[in-house]
C-alpha cells in the first residue's frame, strides 16, 4: 500500500507542477496583480483526503521547490513557501472539522491564509507596511479561487468514492 500511495504522491505532485507551470504561463485572469487561481492547490487537497497529511505535505513542498527551480524565480520560491505553509498548517488544524462535503470550504479559508501568508512576505521583504493595504482583494481573491478549487478537488474526490464503492 506504501507504494502505491509514493506512486500518486508523485503523480500528483507532477499534475501540481503542470498546473502551476501553465497557469503562470497563461495571462492574467484578472489586471489585478498576483491574483491567480492557485490550481495546483487542487492536488494538494486530493492528497491530503486521499492519502493524509504527510502525502499532502510532500506534493505542496515538492511543488513549491521545483516550481521555483522550472521558473528560475527564487521571489517565487519565498512567497509561495510563505503562503503554503501558513495555508497548510491552517489546513492540517481544521481537516477534522471539515468532512469531503465541505471540502470547498476548508479550501476558502486557507486560500486567504496563503494570501496572508504571502502579503507577510511582502511586507517582510519591502519593509513597506503600505502593502497590507492590498489584504482585502487578496481575501475576495482568495475566498474566490479557494472555492473554485476546493470544489474541483471536492467533485474529483467524490465521484472517486463512488466508483470505489460501486466496485
Amino acid at each position: 500500500m506504501k507504494t502505491k500511495k509514493l506512486i500518486l504522491t508523485a503523480i500528483l505532485t507532477a499534475f501540481a507542477l503542470v498546473a502551476f507551470v501553465i497557469e503562470g504561463a497563461i495571462p492574467p485572469l484578472t489586471p489585478i496583480y498576483g491574483v491567480k487561481l492557485g490550481l495546483a492547490n487542487i492536488f494538494t487537497l486530493f492528497a491530503l483526503y486521499a492519502l493524509g497529511t504527510r502525502y499532502a505535505a510532500a506534493v505542496m513542498s515538492l511543488r513549491i521547490v521545483l516550481g521555483s527551480i522550472f521558473t528560475g524565480q527564487l521571489v517565487s520560491f519565498i512567497y509561495s513557501i510563505s503562503g503554503g505553509l501558513l495555508s497548510f498548517l491552517l489546513m492540517i488544524l481544521l481537516k477534522r472539522l471539515f468532512p469531503l462535503k465541505q471540502l470547498w470550504v476548508l479550501s476558502v479559508l486557507c486560500a486567504v491564509m496563503h494570501n496572508i501568508g504571502q502579503l507577510a512576505a511582502a511586507v517582510f521583504m519591502t519593509q513597506t507596511l503600505a502593502i497590507a493595504y492590498y489584504l482585502p482583494v487578496l481575501i475576495m481573491s482568495g475566498i474566490i479561487a479557494g472555492a473554485f478549487t476546493g470544489l474541483c478537488a471536492q467533485l474529483v474526490l467524490m465521484r472517486i468514492a463512488k466508483i470505489q464503492y460501486k466496485n
